[in-house]
C-alpha cells in the first residue's frame, strides 16, 4: 500500500504500456525515460523479474523491484520506489540485499521526491 500516493492504473511511457501502483512509480518512469533520451542510461524496465528467498519457509518469501535500470547494455541496478515503508517492505529489501548481494538496490522514497520534484517538473511534461 502507498500512503499518499494513490492513482494505480495503466499507462504508456515511452511507448511501454505498464500497470503502475502509485503515481510516484509513474513518475518514476517517465524520469527514467527522459534520462534514455538524453542517452544517460540504455534502458529501463518496469517490475522485470521477481526474487525468490528459497531458504524462507515463512512471511516474505520473494521480491518484486519495481524497476531495472540498465545504464549500459550489460549493467543494470534495480529501484524500489516507496512511499511509505511497513516492516513488510523493510523485510523485503533486506532479505533480497541479503539473499542477492551482487545485485544493487536504490531506494527512492518520499523524501527523494520531495527534494526531487521541483527540479524534475522543469524536465519532465507529463508530470502528476
Amino acid at each position: 500500500m502507498h500512503h499518499g500516493s494513490s492513482h494505480q492504473g495503466w499507462r504508456t511511457i515511452g511507448g511501454k504500456r505498464n500497470y503502475y501502483r502509485s503515481k510516484w512509480e509513474a513518475n518514476y518512469a517517465r524520469y527514467l525515460e527522459a534520462f534514455k533520451e538524453k542517452k544517460q542510461i540504455h534502458d529501463w524496465e518496469h517490475e522485470p523479474k521477481t526474487f525468490w528467498f528459497e531458504k524462507i519457509k515463512r512471511g516474505v518469501r520473494s521480491y518484486l523491484p519495481d524497476f531495472r535500470v540498465w545504464t549500459t547494455k550489460d549493467t543494470h541496478y534495480y529501484v524500489e520506489v516507496k512511499g511509505y515503508w511497513d516492516a513488510r517492505s523493510r523485510t523485503k529489501v533486506k532479505r533480497f540485499r541479503k539473499y542477492y548481494p551482487q545485485e544493487t538496490l536504490v531506494l527512492r522514497d518520499a523524501l527523494w521526491f520531495k527534494e526531487n520534484t521541483k527540479n524534475i517538473r522543469l524536465l519532465i511534461k507529463d508530470w502528476e
